[in-house]
């Protein structure tokens, strides 16, 4: 059995986005349930939040940008640069308690106490760019945890897999220029999905490009031909690449029971990807990896779904 992280803390439940929001403090619940109820948090190492040194966030955010999120918090602003940003007074600080148990959670990883870690963190953060927040994303999670890899921990390079079913745009923003971090992307089709990015020509830009690499999905496709084009593309590329460490960005909004998109993967397929993940991490990164929450909006399917992927990442 593996030293698992499971990153939790009740504050995150603190950024309120309203009463007709998506994105809401009960997701949480319903993914600390499933792991609870399915007796697995006896066998984890538990790690709460922890603000974030703005250091860290300032190795991809703009000052500016942080400093506006702050003061828009402190203000009472319910709305942050576009509607689908609701926040409240402690949406800022519990964005930084989401960053900082991250990078508490790949300080344990790369000391060698745990091998890997879940972090249940909200807000999410794929689809937020160096100045502006977007897809109720405000800090994006993953991508300051790859740059502090490289700062604090000195990897060179690193792996970023994305298979919410929304394109992680920020996370393809702030690394398209960068040949040192390889972002993969399987989400649903952009012609028919928001972000309204992540085509299949796009490969990255300058001395980054061929280290982008996205995926699309059809509506109404599934399990069949998403494990086609992980096999025939992701797991391609990351032989090539071979990551020291790998950061994904989980959503469970594909889900065929999920109402955020329009592609129907099963249960099932959670499953398989991860231990294809795992897998490769075994292979190249000494089985270093930290999954980090993005979407999945189905409180019914949840617990299952954060049950099986702790599963994984606890036995393989």
């Amino acid at each position: 059995m593996k030293k698992t992280g499971f990153l939790f803390d009740t504050r995150y439940m603190l950024h309120e986005t309203g009463p007709y929001h998506p994105e809401v403090p009960e997701r949480l619940q319903a993914i600390y349930k499933g792991v609870n109820e399915a007796d697995l948090l006896p066998k984890l190492t538990l790690i709460k939040g922890n603000r974030a040194d703005l250091k860290w966030v300032e190795a991809v955010h703009d000052r500016a940008y942080i400093d506006r999120l702050g003061d828009a918090c402190l203000s009472g602003k319910k709305l942050f640069d576009h509607p689908d940003n609701q926040m409240c007074n402690e949406t800022y600080e519990t964005a930084l308690l989401a960053v900082g148990g991250i990078l508490d959670a790949i300080d344990l990883v790369m000391k060698g106490e745990i091998n890997n870690a879940f972090c249940a963190v909200r807000p999410p953060g794929h689809h937020a760019e160096k100045a502006e927040a977007m897809g109720f994303c405000y800090f994006n999670n993953v991508a300051i945890a790859a740059r502090y890899l490289q700062m604090r921990w000195k990897i060179k390079n690193v792996g970023i897999i994305d298979f919410d079913v929304h394109h992680g745009n920020g996370t393809q923003h702030i690394f398209e220029q960068d040949p040192t971090v390889f972002y993969y992307s399987i989400h649903e089709h952009p012609s028919f999905a928001y972000p309204g990015s992540g085509r299949e020509f796009e490969y990255g830009s300058g001395p980054g490009y061929g280290f982008t690499k996205n995926s699309p999905v059809l509506p109404g496709q599934g399990d069949s031909e998403c494990k086609s084009l992980i096999k025939k593309s992701l797991l391609v590329d990351f032989e090539k690449f071979k990551p020291e460490v790998i950061l994904v960005s989980v959503g469970f909004d594909g889900h065929v029971d999920d109402e955020m998109s329009g592609i129907k993967l099963s249960t099932e397929w959670y499953s398989w990807i991860m231990k294809k993940i795992l897998e490769m991490a075994e292979s190249y990164s000494k089985g270093r990896f930290i999954s980090v929450l993005e979407g999945g909006y189905s409180l019914e399917r949840l617990p299952e779904l954060a049950r099986d992927h702790v599963n994984v990442l606890l036995n393989g």
